[in-house]
């Protein structure tokens, strides 16, 4: 019978519109679900881990939340545990050995699985709706699942398979959905959204699906995440110019610019290239947001490589950057084909001076914007820390996507809600954050 579920999403937003899914279909089964739920909410009959499995790291905080659950299962606060999503689908026969006591593993993709083992028939009606865990005013939009690109350090095309775009109509439907619930803001993802349509249409079709998209009632930002350089769709830059809705953020992991280590990567484009497309971004849309992400200690990154890649990021000034360490990914190209000899003190070494040029240019970006003004979504709104005091709220601008960017932390908002719009003025900052005051 029915009872009481949480199912916990670790890894990426896409792994969240999956178990988002799951959840409206589990609800609609008469199940009680409460997402990612704290141990204040156990004993549950059943708790859903949604893994991660795209590198090392990621892995072992799947393994290690399993285990938790298992033991809080052996406690009697958990009836039954089940593993899915890109871990548990990689290696269902290696963890089914190693931990037995886990109820069953489903891969990706297989919510009627999930659904039928929990006595739930999968209702295809439900295919756009879905039970939010994240707050009510933003919500991530899934364009397609699986990817062709082939890179030497990713396992996502084993695990994920080839790239299947959702139909448009599809995504169009569960927006307005989306927006019917009070969502806000669309957070585009994917594998990788900037090759959206190829396989509908011949075309890339991101542009036109974003422009559909502003037409909806109710979403006032659409924020473009996990696009890729090689092939980058043109039309978009022209659309963000012009349409107020979509923000002039872009999210577009890099991950080099040195030729010999892109080569390695086989990532289909050349320092050049990445030189010429930067700048395209910066003169289309005068003041876009960059977000990239960088590997360093990719087999093949000698010093002079590692120098230009500092270099290119101290020329371009990227507003957001992230980072990690390369690990080899079992069955990847990399892991056939490349031998990964820099030590793990060297990858530590570049990471560690990657990320401290980082920081600088990140402070200078978020001093340069004291004085401004900005419409700021409101995301939550609590009691100030020892640096504010009083009511604060805790928001973004266009410039700032949720979980992975800084906050702008509004003093004296007494009157603010969450999911609102403010226009506040930005008077202090720091690396990461922005203070500001309502206008």
């Amino acid at each position: 019978m029915p009872g009481k579920v949480s199912v916990l999403t670790l890894g990426c937003s896409k792994n969240r519109v999956d178990s988002e899914h799951l959840m409206r279909q589990l609800l609609s089964g008469g199940w009680q679900v409460i997402p990612d739920a704290p141990e204040e909410e156990y004993p549950l009959d059943v708790l859903v881990i949604n893994t991660c499995g795209f590198i090392h790291d990621a892995k072992m905080e799947s393994i290690e939340c399993i285990l938790e659950a298992l033991e809080a299962k052996k406690k009697q606060q958990i009836g039954k545990v089940f593993v899915m999503g890109c871990l548990s689908g990689r290696y269902p026969s290696e963890l089914g050995i190693e931990m037995p006591q886990v109820d069953a593993f489903f891969g990706v993709n297989d919510i009627p699985g999930v659904a039928q083992a929990m006595g739930v028939r999968f209702d295809p009606r439900l295919q756009t709706k879905r039970l939010l865990s994240t707050p009510g005013h933003y919500a991530y939009l899934k364009l397609s699942e699986g990817c062709d690109r082939g890179c030497a350090y990713c396992a996502i095309p084993l695990i994920r398979g080839r790239h299947v775009s959702r139909p448009a109509d599809q995504l169009i439907a569960e927006a307005r959905n989306l927006a019917g619930e009070g969502v806000r803001e669309l957070i585009l993802v994917a594998q990788d959204t900037s090759y959206y349509g190829l396989d509908l249409t011949q075309k890339r079709e991101l542009a036109p699906l974003m422009e559909s998209l502003c037409r909806i009632d109710g979403i006032e930002w659409i924020r473009l995440l996990y696009t890729y350089p090689q092939g980058f769709p043109i039309d978009v830059l022209s659309l963000m110019a012009q349409e107020p809705k979509i923000c002039q953020y872009v999210d577009i992991p890099l991950q080099h610019v040195s030729d010999k280590v892109l080569s390695a990567m086989r990532r289909n484009t050349t320092g050049a290239q990445t030189r010429e497309l930067i700048e395209k971004f910066r003169i289309q849309v005068p003041g876009i947001c960059l977000r990239t992400t960088f590997m360093v200690g990719h087999p093949g990154e000698d010093s002079a490589a590692f120098n230009e890649l500092l270099d290119f990021v101290a020329e371009a000034r990227f507003e957001r950057l992230g980072a990690f360490i390369y690990s080899q990914e079992e069955g990847t190209y990399g892991a056939m084909n490349l031998e990964d000899r820099i030590t793990e003190k060297v990858k530590a070494s570049r990471y560690k001076r990657l990320m401290e040029l980082q920081q600088d240019i990140s402070y200078r970006y978020n001093l340069s914007r004291i004085g401004k003004t900005y419409r700021i979504l409101v995301d939550s709104v609590l009691s100030g820390d020892e640096e504010v005091r009083g009511t604060v709220a805790l928001g973004r601008t266009m410039y700032e996507a949720p979980e992975v960017d800084g906050q702008v932390i509004i003093e004296n908002s007494v009157n603010l809600q969450e999911g609102v719009f403010a226009q506040a003025e930005i008077v202090r900052a720091n690396e990461y954050d922005l203070y500001a005051k309502i206008k």
